[in-house]
């Protein structure tokens, strides 16, 4: 699974209408351009790919006050929050997915129900462990890794990130069993987003991708 779907889908969605700068900024104001895909011209091609898919619905705006040529706003599409919302529980659920798509999903996971992400965090826990006992079937952790020569040092690698991703996840669960954050329908959910016109701190100022000819 590619971060960037998720991550462009999440961010149009809690604005309800946004054009491709107001995505890249909050993809910047998070982080993700230092820990996934999330640079500008993936963040503009997805917009324009899920567009022609019909996860996103394009409206064309008018020309800026500025003199500046029109923008394209988009909205998530019924089909894109479907879209959205199996991104988001697979990447939860699924224990061999990469960072960049977990930190995104953990990104959004006040958007499903307590008890759900509760129960998506629990399969996960139960994927890392029927991962770890298929390795220790070949390697025994007490023996340590020069039991199988250098080779060893790899499985010693999985087994020793299948425990701190079980440890992780197990933390995050009982915090949200705890009653931690604002979950689906509890409430107003914590604002992650700039304000329109709001100054970006972590903003890279990497100039977008056909600023000069169009602007998405």
């Amino acid at each position: 699974m590619s971060a960037i779907r998720l991550l462009v889908l999440g961010a149009v969605r809690m604005h309800g209408r946004a054009h491709g700068y107001q995505v890249r900024n909050d993809l910047e104001y998070w982080g993700a351009h230092e820990w996934s895909n999330a640079k500008p011209g993936s963040i503009y091609h997805a917009l324009k790919q899920m567009a022609k898919q019909g996860l996103l619905l394009a409206h064309e705006t008018a020309p800026s006050t500025a003199g500046g040529p029109p923008r394209t706003e988009y909205e998530v599409t019924e089909e894109g929050l479907a879209e959205y919302r199996t991104l988001l529980r697979d990447a939860i659920r699924s224990y061999d997915q990469n960072l960049d798509v977990l930190s995104a999903a953990i990104g959004f996971i006040v958007d499903l129900p307590r008890e759900e992400a509760v129960a998506l965090l629990k399969e996960r826990v139960e994927g890392m462990k029927e991962w770890r006992d298929s390795v220790t079937e070949y390697y025994t952790p007490e023996e340590g890794p020069e039991s199988l020569g250098h080779i060893g040092e790899i499985m010693n690698l999985w087994v020793h990130s299948a425990d701190a991703g079980a440890e992780w996840t197990r933390g995050l669960i009982e915090r949200i069993e705890r009653g931690a954050y604002t979950f689906a329908g509890e409430g107003d959910p914590f604002v992650g987003v700039l304000a329109e016109g709001e100054e970006n701190p972590y903003a890279t100022g990497v100039p977008d991708p056909g600023t000069t000819t169009n602007q998405v």
